[in-house]
């Protein structure tokens, strides 16, 4: 397999949120059990992650080794009362969430909603209009 398509992702902190960039292909192999390992570490750091961004819009396939992951990375991260959520998903990455009955799992963000987590200050809050 040809390494530019297997999974490959960067971690960044920011206080007490961690963004991941994932690309490539998200499937079942040595690479998606890195990963895997790299988000464990992360969340079972003493410095405790409030809300981990995977920023999944490079993310060129989707197999159910890769929803497997999804899945068992909320759990590990609800367990640590942190929250998870997914920016960008491309169009087949959404449909696969949706016919897998997924998508209530996952908080679903724009690049924009992501950007006002990073700058909490900097973004105006939202109030409900009645």
């Amino acid at each position: 397999m040809n390494r530019y398509m297997e999974l490959n992702f960067q971690v960044e902190r920011l206080q007490d949120i961690a963004v991941v960039n994932c690309s490539g292909r998200m499937v079942r192999g040595a690479a998606l059990d890195q990963f895997r390992r790299r988000i464990e570490q992360l969340l079972e750091q003493l410095e405790r992650v409030r809300v981990l961004v995977l920023d999944v819009s490079e993310v060129e396939q989707l197999d159910a080794a890769g929803l497997g992951t999804l899945l068992l990375v909320r759990r590990w991260a609800t367990q640590r009362s942190a929250k998870v959520k997914l920016v960008n998903p491309p169009f087949f990455f959404r449909r696969l969430l949706e016919a897998t009955h997924l998508t209530p799992m996952f908080e679903i963000s724009s690049l924009k909603e992501a950007i006002c987590i990073l700058r909490a200050n900097e973004c105006p809050p939202r109030y409900a209009v009645a």
